[in-house]
């Protein structure tokens, strides 16, 4: 149990002295404006409660006993790349599924890799490189790679990379992993189950993992996308899939984040946002070629 909260001597209490039971809008105004500058999440009003109930879990772990005491504490630049990690984890949403908005992979298999492929993007020595940014715990990057697993076949000398990215180290953990519950692999077809995962047995029956084969074409990085600057890449992207993360920004960050898009894309590279999210508004620097699908304009 922590302690009860503190009050002033008139008995109220003061804003440094709001104990955790309910954030206090002073208190709730401070962490949203940091959350915003960290990490680029719009915290509205009506998030009081969730980021209340979230940030408590915090407060229990760390034995202390207000929201302005771990204020202080997550703030400091001394603890931020250690706490800010933990707070990261708890505030974010990490909602995803295996072949979630179908639609994309079926125009990824059917338009954009054979286009690749003819134009020269893609094809024996270059390998084709992607981006799954805001990844979560793993199911779009590996959904990825087994699409374009089963499109190359087997023997063929097409090579691809995808780089898998999240704000939470937590989903980056689960992610890295491979392994998954069975009750979640419904959307997966049982060809590319029987070609790509292995079932547990024993004290792992009920769970599915991916084969070396899958791990090995995914790499899982942590990225802060509205972090300053160009993105950490090497190399252009040929496909970024960005698929709703930007419901989470608003319209200044949505731009800024675009841009950076536009920079580390390749020429005529690919582009996929969420079905219920638009550019419309937002950049000019991609064309719509399908539903929430964008090339990049040369």
């Amino acid at each position: 149990m922590l302690n009860p909260t503190h009050s002033t001597r008139h008995g109220k209490q003061s804003p440094e002295n709001q104990g955790h039971d309910m954030m206090s809008d002073f208190d709730f105004n401070r962490f949203r404006v940091f959350i915003y500058e960290t990490c680029g999440i719009n915290l509205t009003p009506v998030k009081k409660t969730m980021l209340t109930a979230r940030l408590r879990k915090r407060l229990r772990s760390l034995q202390m006993d207000s929201f302005a005491q771990y204020f202080k504490h997550v703030s400091h630049p001394s603890n931020q790349n250690g706490e800010l990690v933990h707070m990261v984890d708890a505030v974010s949403t990490n909602k995803t599924d295996f072949f979630r908005e179908s639609a994309h992979f079926d125009f990824l298999k059917n338009e954009a890799l054979p286009r690749l492929i003819e134009s020269g993007e893609w094809g024996p020595g270059r390998k084709l490189n992607l981006w799954s940014a805001g990844c979560s715990s793993g199911e779009e990057p590996y959904t990825l790679a087994m699409v374009i697993a089963g499109y190359i076949g087997n023997g063929n000398p097409l090579d691809f990379s995808i780089t898998a990215s999240d704000i939470s180290t937590h989903v980056l953990d689960i992610a890295a992993k491979g392994i998954y519950p069975e009750s979640v692999l419904n959307p997966v077809p049982e060809t590319l189950k029987r070609k790509y995962m292995m079932r547990g047995t024993g004290s792992r029956k009920g769970f599915c993992r991916f084969t070396p084969e899958i791990r090995s074409k995914v790499q899982f990085q942590r990225i802060n996308l509205i972090e300053p600057g160009n993105f950490p890449f090497k190399t252009p992207m040929d496909i970024i899939f960005c698929r709703n993360v930007i419901i989470y920004f608003d319209r200044v960050t949505q731009t800024k984040l675009f841009d950076k898009f536009y920079r580390c894309l390749a020429p005529e590279g690919y582009l996929f946002i969420g079905h219920s999210e638009t550019l419309h508004g937002i950049s000019d620097s991609f064309y719509s070629v399908a539903g929430s699908t964008y090339m990049k304009t040369c």
